[in-house]
């Protein structure tokens, strides 16, 4: 959507400081930019007991990059955003570390900001896939999401 990189350093340990799961699973912020976020969560310290990634972290890892996509992508000074509902379908398991991607239009983002500005929120959904280091589908979310003026 733009130009502009994020630093994706300080987007990692925001994500950290407001999360404070984010800081116990190890998640970090790999790329970013206007309307796109790629966030990677590491296989160990969040395995189970079949030695693959633990369904729990995975689920997390699914829900995080909306507040990361937020931050790079609507006006945090009026907005906060919030989770409404995740649905996660498990494809195989996750042997390695796991990164999603989660993106939106520069047209999608527009009409959010402007239902945002006329009704104090607006609801949106991201699709997204959890890939392995090999490029496995491991499991795929649809999460909605909404942003909420301060004053909502």
């Amino acid at each position: 959507m733009s130009d502009k990189q994020w630093d994706v350093g300080l987007l990692t340990e925001a994500t950290r400081q407001l999360v404070p799961m984010a800081a116990h699973t190890r998640v970090e912020v790999v790329e970013a930019e206007r309307g796109r976020v790629v966030l990677r969560m590491p296989l160990e310290g969040n395995g189970n007991h079949i030695g693959t990634m633990y369904a729990g972290a995975l689920f997390a890892l699914c829900e995080f990059p909306g507040g990361t996509l937020f931050s790079t992508t609507f006006d945090a000074s009026r907005y906060y955003p919030i989770v409404k509902g995740v649905e996660i379908s498990f494809r195989k398991f996750a042997g390695t570390d796991i990164t999603v991607e989660a993106s939106m239009s520069e047209k999608e983002a527009i009409r959010i900001a402007a239902a945002a500005a006329d009704y104090g929120k607006a609801d949106f959904d991201l699709v997204m896939e959890l890939k392995d280091t090999d490029g496995n589908v491991v499991a795929i979310s649809t999460n909605r999401y909404q942003i909420r003026s301060h004053g909502v």
